[in-house]
């Protein structure tokens, strides 16, 4: 086991906590990028603001613990997210999405805190066409193991398997434990790590600090314990080979990657219907360094 230690990131409103990638673990199995976001109160008169930006060659999870999101991608989808909800949005060969506070809500206080997940595709996905799905509270299946209560958010553990489509075998799940409560981690796949979202953990008795991730070997069984009430998220899969990553965009090839970022920024993408904002192209383009 090793330890991976967040790299805070100021993105305006607010600070996220970034653990993948990272320069000792570039992906666990196809998680190839890993945001935790708040807990934060949006005071009234402001909200999240994501203005319009494009994705290629992966897939995007936002799952929530509390406030909501508006999801408006290029494909005419709108979609409030909320707590126990999945939004997975599949860029393939490209898509464009924005995400936003509603702005109904935003006369009020609105608290916001969650985690956004990018998964890399499978050589054969890379350039398949975009796609969106919601899957509501309440379609996920929850589980118990080792008398501790899980969510499977995507993928699979043993005999149970969520709803959300996905394009390679994988686990994503998440679980709250009481202090004292303790589970083994089974070796669902050859990749697979742990994220402590909340509270403290101990994993086969080393201490595990609140935001750090802890990435296993294969052939590891640990056993996590709570040593005081913690809210963590279970993640693995199946290695998909090298990619790469720039701003928004994963490929298996930095060709890929040019290829996306000069059709961005020549307006080569399908823009979000009633968003007319977006995010301009970074000028530190790596190829012109």
């Amino acid at each position: 086991m090793h330890i991976v230690k967040p790299q805070v990131k100021d993105i305006g409103d607010f600070e996220v906590r970034r653990l993948l990638p990272a320069p000792e673990q570039r992906m666990v199995g196809p998680f190839i990028f890993w945001d935790h976001f708040g807990p934060v109160t949006l005071p009234a008169g402001r909200g999240m603001d994501v203005r319009p930006h494009p994705h290629v060659g992966l897939a995007t999870v936002t799952y929530l613990f509390e406030g909501e999101i508006m999801h408006r991608d290029s494909l005419g989808k709108v979609q409030a997210i909320r707590p126990g909800a999945v939004n997975w949005m599949t860029a393939g060969r490209g898509i464009v999405h924005s995400e936003r506070t509603d702005e109904a809500k935003r006369a009020q206080d609105n608290p916001l805190h969650g985690l956004q997940i990018w998964l890399a595709l499978p050589l054969e996905h890379e350039d398949t066409d975009p796609e969106f799905h919601h899957y509501p509270e309440g379609s996920l299946p929850q589980f118990e193991h080792d008398g501790c209560q899980f969510v499977l958010i995507a993928g699979r553990w043993a005999q149970w398997t969520s709803p959300v489509k996905t394009f390679s075998p994988l686990v994503y799940a998440e679980t709250q434990l009481a202090a004292g409560q303790s589970f083994c981690l089974p070796r669902l796949f050859a990749e697979r790590a742990v994220y402590l979202a909340q509270g403290r953990l101990e994993i086969d008795g080393a201490p595990v600090e609140t935001h750090q991730m802890a990435v296993f070997d294969a052939g590891e069984e640990p056993v996590l314990r709570a040593t005081a009430p913690a809210r963590l998220a279970i993640f693995g899969g199946e290695n998909l080979g090298r990619r790469h990553l720039w701003w928004n965009f994963v490929a298996s090839s930095r060709e890929r990657i040019r290829a996306a970022a000069e059709a961005w920024g020549n307006g080569g993408f399908d823009r979000v219907p009633g968003d007319d904002e977006f995010i301009p192209l970074p000028k530190d383009l790596p190829w012109k360094t």
